[in-house]
């Protein structure tokens, strides 16, 4: 299924409804006349005759009578029409027209008051509504592009196509009828199309004023403009015959249906109708769906499908003779083949047609249309007369319909393959286009995609009605099994391996197809990424459009990881699809110059990716839906352990949880948001599955605070109860808050039975995710937008306040961080980061929704119980502090790190000296990520490397945070203006996506301060280089404005640390009041007092500003740096330490 964002069909009906009233009368007049003609015709003819072969033979003789006589004027002046339409306004030509009609329909019906028998008074009428339609044809389905945009064309000629054939299908039911009730009083029917084309005329006034195409030029100059047009364009070159082969036969099929309705199926008169309404029917869904597929583009794929669908129909007719049900049922299906065929025929007429002679080119393709016609008329009296059945005549006519398919697809190619492309994107995958309005219509344009899989470029190719030649790696390109198929597409390759030379010359001719027109692609990260991130640009887009004037359109393809055509978890085709049919978005951006940056570019195609990812939403779940599917799939395979509890499986983690929330569930009950007091364990993983399982929020607090931060906390949340355990709160010598109460796990555990524990089972192995939750008091379902959890931030650098996540933010956090941090098969993670710190929470969430087992330790400092999990358990993905690394790297051994394959640090800045020596210690590299609570907290993060036989795709950079996740756009801007930076150059991070959060509960005030157009300000000064990676320089918080000038902390940290070869944090630097600077610098340390003035030497000696080193009597000696609980430095210790300490040796 194909979606596009865009205006709805209310506004195109709105625009077109006067012009479809009026063409709704004009088709239902030619309709219902031409067979009340055809009728009194046959019924002079054949009177006295019995069914059989002369019969047929005759009716078909006179059936093809009247086709003729209405079908030769259309032949003859259609060119005339043409000229009409472009010479004067067409809403002046559509008014004269249907006055015209009234008076035919008038003459029709004065000449059976005259003859009621027929004779040849209708005949004349019934030509003069020939002369009728062949000058209003060009003016109607030339203003449809006047009156909609281009997206809207396929849809408005669906739509104009619609009441045309509801048109045909009434008037067609209509004109037997009528004349069958009419009885002898034969005129009383034409009485009726009289005065509905009254109705016409009145509707046409409706229709918007358009101004004439052009003011000179007669018949000869339209010809000529037509020619010149078709000549010039290979789709009308295409279309024109087309439309010639279809018209013929539907011609033909047509006037044999009416045979068939009276000789084979011995219809009525009043019955006659019948099947050619069937027919009309299926022509009416055909132009419904050819508008639903179709949407934003001209989707010309559709005409091989249609194709196949009449050839197989006409078959059936011919091969099977029917009864009356299965004649209906082929009708039906050969109506919608034909819809699909004709209604992209012409919109590729209006699209292809230049404005000042699309008039001329529509009135040259109905002259040769209606000679398709002439011919097909013509040819059912040969047939007949040859002795043909009216079956045999429907095995022709499928014939013929094949040899046309067959000279579409050898005059365009590409044609077949946006056959296979309509199939696979309205089957397999659902594609959705957004900003399809940003495509020109026409002229050259580079296309710059991002590059996630191998069909990359036929999603591209399905989202657009434009042809669009690629760059192509040569090895592709030239491969026997591509080769056609690449020479369809008009291929430029292009091969790395060739030297300089060649590379110029492929950029060359993809410059000079632009200047041609052409849209041309280029994948600018040169392959396909391995490791799910942005790879860095090559700069040939920028040759390319170099000198020109042509647009950028930057192009993002969101979703397409993870499909069976990506590299995601290192497999390609071999991996199952996660959901059938396959949600892909294509968005393409507004056009930018030729001269945009490469920093520029990659901005665009992120930001385009972020507003593509909040288009997930609808298809997400609910944290703890995710959870119980994840377990489900997997359900006796090893889902985490801690020490009390070494080996939980999927099935028993899912028990376990149902169990803990129901039994829960009265403590729970009337509550919004719950309390949990745990460390990070198997129980305490429960608790947070059990509560969003409940329908609760829940707010894990921070017992590394105190008893006043704890209060402080309940308070702001307005906590209840607080579930906790009693050996952890006396292990940890915690002082409870005061106020809630207190539900202890062990009580709990006491009242679990066998009873609930087969409940839970049933429930975990066979219940619908409603049923649980329902089991569970959930009676209000969960949406993604619902609150999953409120974190309370750390407090480093002010008081803490209460970050409010949505299942959504910490969803898409989770999904985000899927695609670049790859947890494989046989992954195991170390889990030592508690619940309350965001990263800890976020991380329990991605690790179960990947499968992978997660091993709990309560403490993080707990050093050597720790090396012996890892050991034990084969660890092989670490995620932790540098404050925690650093331990580990001093007091665990390389024999108990030699299953880990990834150190992932986060919560604070990860020091060279420390990367280097866990490097030299374990022989693996730590890489390190950055975010902040409010944003569920990822937003960027440096993953390993893809390195194989002839790639290597870097994914991490030291000293640099790595790439913001997918679906995160970052901005870097001026403090003061907020106006966007350039490449490299330091300033204040923005961040906007998914993961943003709700905002901070019960202060708005502090969520407008931080928030400004849907960006998150951080506080934190940042720079971002050409190839995407983000390096944090500091906190804005963390500066001294000192003479005017700013010191960043951070750096002046850095310095003292290289200075001093700390291999472990040993400085601190934070800011105190000067009288006569404004600022000065403080610094605690830990290392021996004795070496400060060596050490403020090297400073010197490494060119420091004088400002950046502190002065000598503005060291602190401390025995230890003071941190929070989740590791962080404690920055507003520090400046109460020094400032405390500084103070007393002045006094």
């Amino acid at each position: 299924m194909t979606t596009a964002a865009g205006p709805d069909q209310q506004p195109v009906s709105r625009s077109l409804r006067g012009l479809l009233i009026a063409q709704f009368c004009g088709a239902f007049n030619d309709n219902a006349w031409k067979l009340m003609v055809a009728l009194l015709a046959i019924r002079q003819a054949t009177a006295g005759m019995a069914p059989g072969p002369e019969l047929e033979t005759v009716a078909q003789t006179q059936t093809a009578t009247a086709f003729v006589i209405f079908t030769l004027p259309l032949v003859l002046l259609s060119l005339v029409g043409g000229t009409f339409a472009d010479r004067l306004s067409k809403r002046t030509v559509i008014i004269s027209i249907k006055v015209v009609e009234v008076l035919l329909m008038a003459a029709g019906t004065m000449a059976l008051w005259i003859n009621p028998a027929g004779g040849m008074l209708p005949l004349i009428v019934l030509c003069g509504m020939g002369i009728h339609s062949a000058l209003f044809s060009p003016s109607k389905y030339g203003i449809l592009p006047e009156l909609i945009p281009h997206e809207r064309l396929a849809a408005g000629n669906g739509l104009l196509e619609l009441w045309t054939f509801a048109a045909i299908l009434t008037g067609t039911a209509a004109g037997g009828f009528l004349l069958q009730m009419a009885g002898s009083h034969t005129w009383l029917a034409p009485l009726v199309l009289t005065g509905l084309s009254v109705v016409g005329l009145i509707t046409a006034f409706s229709i918007p004023p358009v101004l004439p195409a052009r003011t000179d030029g007669g018949i000869g100059a339209t010809v000529r403009g037509a020619w010149a047009a078709i000549r010039t364009e290979r789709m009308l070159q295409m279309a024109i015959p087309m439309e010639i082969f279809f018209w013929t036969i539907a011609s033909l099929f047509m006037q044999n249906v009416i045979v068939y309705a009276k000789a084979v199926l011995r219809l009525s008169d009043a019955m006659s109708g019948l099947p050619l309404t069937l027919l009309s029917v299926g022509i009416g869904i055909g132009a419904i769906l050819v508008g639903k597929i179709s949407r934003n583009r001209v989707e010309y794929g559709l005409i091989p499908l249609g194709a196949i669908g009449v050839f197989l129909a006409l078959l059936l007719l011919g091969i099977l003779a029917p009864p009356l049900s299965g004649t209906f049922f082929l009708l039906g299906g050969l109506g919608i083949a034909s819809a699909f065929i004709f209604v992209s025929l012409n919109a590729i007429l209006q699209w292809k047609s230049p404005p000042d002679r699309r008039g001329a080119v529509i009135s040259m393709s109905n002259t040769c249309v209606f000679t398709g016609i002439l011919l097909g008329s013509l040819s059912g009296g040969w047939l007949a007369s040859a002795g043909l059945s009216t079956t045999s005549i429907f095995l022709a006519t499928a014939g013929m319909t094949l040899a046309g398919m067959l000279y579409a697809l050898w005059l365009l190619p590409d044609t077949f393959l946006r056959l296979i492309l309509v199939l696979l994107t309205n089957t397999l995958y659902r594609l959705r286009i957004l900003g399809a309005e940003h495509m020109p219509p026409s002229g050259g344009a580079l296309l710059v995609p991002n590059h996630v899989s191998f069909v990359d470029g036929l999603l591209l190719i399905a989202s657009l009605d434009r042809p669009v030649r690629f760059v192509v790696d040569a090895q592709y390109a030239e491969l026997p099994i591509f080769k056609p198929l690449m020479k369809a597409l008009g291929v430029i390759p292009i091969s790395s391996h060739g030297g300089l030379r060649v590379i110029l010359k492929a950029l060359r001719e993809a410059g000079a197809a632009l200047e041609n027109g052409d849209l041309v692609c280029i994948f600018p990260e040169g392959q396909i990424t391995r490791t799910g991130t942005l790879l860095p640009f090559r700069r040939g887009f920028e040759r390319i459009v170099k000198g020109r004037t042509v647009p950028i359109i930057p192009v993002h393809l969101d979703r397409v990881w993870g499909s069976i055509f990506s590299f995601n978890r290192g497999k390609f085709l071999w991996k199952i699809p996660e959901q059938l049919p396959y949600p892909v978005t294509v968005s393409f951006g507004a056009p930018l110059p030729p001269n945009t940056s490469v920093h520029e570019l990659r901005g665009t195609i992120r930001q385009l990716g972020e507003t593509a990812w909040q288009l997930r939403k609808p298809h997400r779940e609910p944290l703890h839906r995710e959870f119980v599917r994840a377990m489900r799939r997997h359900p006796f395979r090893l889902a985490m352990a801690d020490q009390n509890r070494p080996q939980v499986s999927s099935l028993q983690a899912l028990i376990g949880s149902i169990v803990l929330a129901r039994i829960l569930r009265p403590s729970w009950s009337d509550q919004e948001r719950v309390g949990v007091l745990l460390p990070p364990t198997v129980a305490g993983a429960l608790v947070n599955v059990a509560a969003p399982l409940c329908g609760k929020t829940i707010v894990n607090l921070n017992y590394t605070v105190g008893k006043s931060g704890l209060e402080a906390a309940v308070q702001l949340a307005g906590l209840r109860t607080i579930v906790t355990s009693r050996l952890f709160v006396e292990k940890a010598k915690l002082d409870l808050p005061d106020g809630p109460s207190i539900i202890w796990l062990e009580d709990l555990a006491k009242t679990i039975g066998t009873k609930h524990k087969l409940q839970a089972a049933l429930l975990a192995l066979f219940a619908p995710c409603r049923i649980i939750e329902r089991a569970c008091g959930q009676t209000t379902p969960l949406t993604p937008d619902s609150l999953a959890t409120i974190i309370f931030s750390s407090g480093s650098t002010g008081e803490p306040k209460g970050v409010m996540l949505s299942h959504f933010s910490v969803d898409s956090n989770c999904q985000g961080a899927t695609q670049m941090l790859h947890l494989y098969r046989d992954e195991r993670v170390l889990g030592i980061l508690p619940f309350f710190h965001s990263f800890g929470y976020m991380v329990f969430w991605f690790v179960m929704s990947n499968n992978a087992p997660m091993i709990f330790h309560p403490s993080p400092l707990d050093v050597t119980a720790i090396g012996e999990l890892i050991r034990k358990y084969r660890i092989t993905f670490l995620v932790t502090t540098p404050t925690f690394l650093q331990l580990y790297s001093r007091r665990c051994t390389p024999e108990q790190f030699s299953s880990v394959r990834v150190i992932l640090t986060g919560a604070e800045k990860l020091h060279a000296r420390l990367a280097q020596a866990v490097e030299d210690t374990f022989g693996v590299g730590p890489i390190e990520g950055y975010g902040v609570t409010e944003c569920a907290p990822v937003i960027a993060v440096n993953c390993p490397d893809f390195r194989a036989a002839g790639y290597y795709q870097p994914a991490s950079r030291r000293g640099t945070v790595g790439q913001p996740l997918p679906g995160v756009s970052v901005q870097i801007v001026d403090p003061d203006s907020y106006t966007p930076l350039p490449s490299g150059t330091p300033g204040m991070l923005l961040v906007k996506g998914p993961n943003v959060m709700n905002g901070y509960l019960g202060r708005e005030d502090l969520t407008a301060q931080v928030m400004r157009d849907g960006w998150y300000i951080t506080g934190d000064i940042a720079a971002l280089d050409d190839d995407g990676f983000l390096t944090i320089t500091d906190r804005l918080s963390r500066f001294s404005k000192i003479g005017g000038e700013m010191v960043p902390h951070g750096k002046v940290e850095e310095a003292l640390q290289q200075a001093a070869g700390a291999e472990v944090q040993a400085f601190a630097v934070t800011g105190l009041p000067d009288e006569k600077k404004g600022e000065r610098l403080a610094v605690l340390h830990t290392v021996d007092d004795a070496t400060i003035p060596d050490i403020l030497s090297t400073l010197s000696a490494m060119g420091l500003p004088n400002l950046f080193i502190p002065s000598r009597h503005h060291f602190v000696k401390v025995d230890a740096l003071p941190v929070l609980g989740t590791g962080k430095l404690d920055l507003r210790g520090v400046k109460r330490i020094a400032a405390e300490r500084l103070s007393s040796r002045e006094a």
